[in-house]
């Protein structure tokens, strides 16, 4: 049995789920609503104020699917009662990041800025020159949007510039050494 798989989804007050046919599923919450389609062969059951995902068989790809199915739909239920958030920080001179209306500016050592626009159900914050935070209640726009957000100029190793997660940590390798 799958450990991950097993484990019911919790729906908090405020949040309410609706299965489908075709496995077609809404999240509805005070966030917002999220829906996605998932394998038709997994059992979806909600029980005593918590969602099940059982699995036919034991056969690999119903094993594979089992935990899948189950973590997609808990992100769901996560995103709509209490968000996602990514922070990056920019490190270097001249590095800085602003708001144009919607769009994010970005001065990254590049001759010319970087724009770039928030995803569906996400929005981009910039407290700081240096700061920018991406919120947005689907886990996957959320990482997606801040790792091209960080693509821009990813952190080099020599001396640790570019655009990183608050929580990354970047090793900085010694340069070059003189022959003497």
């Amino acid at each position: 049995m799958s450990r991950i798989g097993k484990l019911p989804v919790n729906i908090p007050s405020g949040v309410e789920i609706n299965v489908k046919e075709g496995n077609l599923v809404e999240v509805k919450g005070p966030k917002g609503t999220l829906s996605r389609t998932l394998s038709s062969e997994m059992e979806l059951s909600i029980e005593d104020g918590a969602l099940i995902v059982k699995r036919p068989s034991d056969e690999k790809n119903h094993r594979a699917l089992h935990g899948l199915t189950r973590t997609l739909i808990n992100n769901m239920v996560v995103g709509v009662s209490e968000g996602y958030q990514k922070t990056l920080k920019m490190v270097g001179v001249g590095y800085r990041a602003s708001m144009q209306g919607n769009k994010l500016v970005i001065a990254a050592g590049y001759s010319h800025p970087v724009e770039m626009e928030a995803y569906e159900n996400t929005e981009i914050e910039v407290p700081t020159q240096d700061t920018i935070i991406v919120k947005g209640i689907d886990k996957e726009k959320v990482g997606s949007l801040a790792a091209n957000i960080r693509a821009v100029r990813e952190p080099e190793p020599y001396k640790g510039k570019g655009i990183r997660y608050t929580t990354e940590v970047v090793k900085l390798r010694p340069g070059k050494t003189s022959g003497k």
